[in-house]
């Protein structure tokens, strides 16, 4: 685990407010007839004036700036021309670096007019996402918000994506520890003052498992049943947390 210092989390909160605000401006061009690959490009574009660097191309291969995962596609979805259409749910899921630090966010948002189903299924889990926040404080753990976020998802009848998770970040994307979105209470790392994580609870309405999806960087469900994805970064504080990302 690797505690921030108050000049990196400054730095990090800077990053977090910037991405927020490229997020939103995503999100209004959202529509059906749009082709993903032209959400890239504009996100391209929101990134060179925003003076950072995109934190998801070339990782791993990925050749986006923008991970644009469509109904049953759960993350790391390649944006394409695929046209969206009324029904559809997308996630949006960007990265940037500044100042040498990552900022990671994701939402999921509807196309047009979509099925109760699905509506239900996105209130969910950015709920499920809300709530583990609260959770996020000094002396709780991994485990607690783990926990908090399966219980919430199961009592509506959805399935977590277990083997997908949140992490800490900072000057990688991706650092210790890992934050599953299921668990039991007190397991897992204690939460300390300084830590900075990415809480990113992914549920399905059918079956929990995955498979690689058909663009060989997406993973999507294994039924291709509906899935929703929510993330913010947040920062352990003396008294809880507060999100970066909002």
């Amino acid at each position: 685990m690797i505690i921030k210092t108050e000049q990196e989390i400054k730095i990090i909160t800077q990053a977090g407010k910037i991405l927020a605000d490229i997020i939103r401006e995503l999100k209004k061009e959202v529509k059906p007839g749009i082709k993903t690959i032209d959400l890239d490009k504009l996100a391209q574009e929101l990134i060179f004036k925003s003076k950072t660097q995109p934190g998801f191309l070339d990782y791993k291969g990925f050749p986006a700036i923008l991970c644009t995962s469509v109904n049953e596609v759960i993350v790391h979805g390649l944006p394409s021309d695929y046209v969206l259409k009324n029904g559809d749910i997308l996630s949006l899921d960007l990265g940037i670096i500044h100042n040498g630090y990552y900022a990671d966010m994701a939402i999921t948002v509807p196309i047009g007019e979509i099925s109760r189903e699905a509506q239900v299924l996105i209130r969910a889990v950015k709920k499920s996402l809300n709530i583990a926040i609260k959770k996020a404080r000094p002396g709780n753990t991994t485990g607690d918000i783990g926990n908090t976020i399966q219980r919430y998802l199961e009592k509506r009848g959805l399935n977590v994506v277990k083997d997908l998770c949140g992490h800490g970040i900072g000057k990688k994307l991706h650092e210790e520890p890992e934050i599953l979105n299921y668990g039991k209470r007190k397991k897992g790392e204690i939460l300390k003052q300084g830590m900075v994580l990415c809480l990113e609870p992914m549920a399905t309405i059918g079956k929990a498992k995955i498979k690689k999806a058909g663009d060989g960087f997406g993973f999507k469900t294994i039924d291709d049943s509906l899935s929703a994805h929510f993330e913010h970064m947040i920062v352990i504080t003396q008294n809880g947390s507060r999100v970066l990302t909002g």
